[in-house]
């Protein structure tokens, strides 16, 4: 029995998602025993980007529209720079992350991942990584931002970049396998 035996993990993404971001978590997931969902806007399948062109197609397993956060214990988002980009203008992509945050579900993000928490305006106080290009956008949503491999926070955990993915693989089954931590209680605004 895998750490993650009996837990179902959905997997938000566009199409756009850089391949391995999302290949290799999903991967390690299911090797850890987790039953793991591809959730999207898109109906029938997603489309991957590898390095400077398109690649392999994945299906949809369950659409956006017909997912619940209710059904899932954990959340993961791959990065890359097309699918989060699309993601954060969809509110039904940032509705659905956000209750993973209120309900203290652990989420994982790599990459450009995060960009859809900023989103959420849950972020405010968390100690995160990314892809450096986005650090300004994440301190402006008030994390504490570090240049490390791997970030865990209450059961946020982020990565930066391809090479993060062995840390961020086995600090995400980690977390997943703890289960619900607090629910997060940081709001967007200033404190009052």
């Amino acid at each position: 029995m895998g750490k993650l035996s009996g837990k179902r993990i959905a997997i938000l993404t566009e199409k756009g998602f850089e391949e391995v971001k999302l290949t290799s978590p999903k991967k390690a997931l299911e090797q850890a025993g987790a039953e793991v969902d591809i959730v999207s806007p898109q109906k029938e399948k997603v489309k991957a980007w590898d390095h400077d062109h398109w690649s392999i197609e994945l299906p949809v397993d369950v659409s956006l529209d017909k997912a619940d956060a209710e059904d899932y214990d954990a959340l993961m988002l791959p990065g890359g720079v097309i699918n989060p980009d699309q993601m954060r203008v969809n509110q039904n992509c940032v509705d659905f992350a956000q209750q993973f945050l209120e309900e203290g579900k652990p989420v994982a993000a790599i990459c450009h991942g995060p960009q859809l928490l900023i989103e959420t305006g849950m972020l405010r106080g968390r100690n995160m990584t990314s892809f450096p290009s986005i650090r300004t956008d994440l301190e402006n949503a008030g994390v504490t931002w570090a240049d490390l491999e791997v970030v865990s926070d209450n059961g946020l955990v982020t990565s930066r970049s391809p090479k993060d993915l062995e840390a961020f693989n086995e600090k995400m089954i980690e977390e997943f396998a703890e289960g619900v931590h607090s629910p997060t209680t940081f709001t967007s605004g200033p404190a009052h």
